[in-house]
């Protein structure tokens, strides 16, 4: 019976040991999991939704596009819970904002609400005025937040909005980005020089600017442009310049006059959508643990991307 009762205690011991011994490193395992960083160059979380309306602020008033995290995906969808944050998005000289659907539609899954003013789309577009749009966009959001009755109301971080844009929309954002002191944030594809000049606005800028181009660009070049913007720009910015991308690989197809790169399409938005997403979520402060995709080794060594930066 003592020998029984020996055995039976000893077991137990082992079983308690082993579990001891096993539990520490699951909880690591588990741990780890829980601070790894997400990948902001596949889709988010929320559905997609979006809808067609007038923004009407600031003496401006235009015909846009907002893509918003839903709470179904599809046109005119209720905005998905919580307070997100606003970006106001310039399309290129001459491009429609369908043109850069599946950027804007990512965007939206991460819980950015986006606005993509179709104004400024002739061949004789006004630089200074699209830079006003998109701050009226801006303003227009942050007024819907607390209009009664808005499909938005209730539903934008006013304290967390930013700009960019492709192109000639990314030289307007850099010039909107200055003259509002609302916007904590700005990044742009392909900047293309513009009137009021880019240049002059990016050595402005206070706030954190992100520039990002094509190493094969022959439209907007990142020598006679975005590295004058970056050379221009005081800390925090970053140039981040895509191995063989093309100036109109930012967009969802190429129409008349455009180029083309090293690498797919495909492969340059991925691209794209990962360095963006991770700078806007971490520059407007939603997400920390980005960190190391924007300022550290991963910014630094990501294949296929040459990274420069003035932290």
């Amino acid at each position: 019976m003592f020998r029984i009762l020996l055995r039976s205690m000893t077991a137990l011991l082992l079983t308690a040991a082993a579990a001891f011994t096993l539990a520490p490193a699951a909880q690591a395992s588990q741990a780890s999991a829980s601070v790894r960083a997400a990948d902001p160059s596949t889709s988010g979380s929320f559905p997609v939704a979006y809808t067609d309306l007038t923004v009407s602020a600031s003496g401006r008033s235009y015909s846009a596009r907002v893509w918003y995290p839903g709470t179904t995906a599809g046109a005119n969808a209720p905005v998905a819970s919580g307070a997100h944050p606003g970006l106001a998005f310039g399309h290129g000289f001459f491009q429609a904002i369908t043109q850069y659907e599946s950027l804007l539609k990512h965007y939206a899954s991460w819980g950015v609400i986006t606005v993509a003013p179709k104004s400024q789309g002739g061949l004789f577009p006004s630089h200074s005025a699209f830079a006003d749009d998109l701050n009226a966009a801006l303003t227009w959001l942050t007024a819907q937040n607390s209009t009664t009755g808005s499909r938005f109301a209730g539903a934008v971080s006013t304290s967390r909005l930013a700009v960019s844009g492709h192109s000639m929309g990314g030289g307007a954002a850099l010039v909107a980005a200055s003259r509002n002191p609302a916007v904590r944030s700005v990044s742009t594809l392909a900047a293309a020089e513009t009137n009021p000049s880019a240049v002059s606005a990016s050595s402005a800028l206070g706030i954190p600017v992100q520039y990002v181009g094509g190493s094969a660009d022959s439209i907007a070049g990142v020598a006679g442009n975005q590295q004058k913007m970056y050379d221009a720009k005081p800390a925090a910015t970053q140039l981040r310049v895509i191995t063989g991308g093309f100036h109109c690989g930012f967009e969802d197809s190429s129409g008349i006059g455009c180029d083309s790169g090293a690498i797919t399409r495909t492969a340059q938005l991925k691209l794209t959508y990962g360095v963006t997403t991770a700078w806007l979520l971490y520059t407007l402060g939603l997400d920390s643990s980005l960190y190391d995709q924007v300022w550290g080794s991963a910014a630094q060594s990501l294949a296929g991307v040459v990274y420069s930066a003035k932290p």
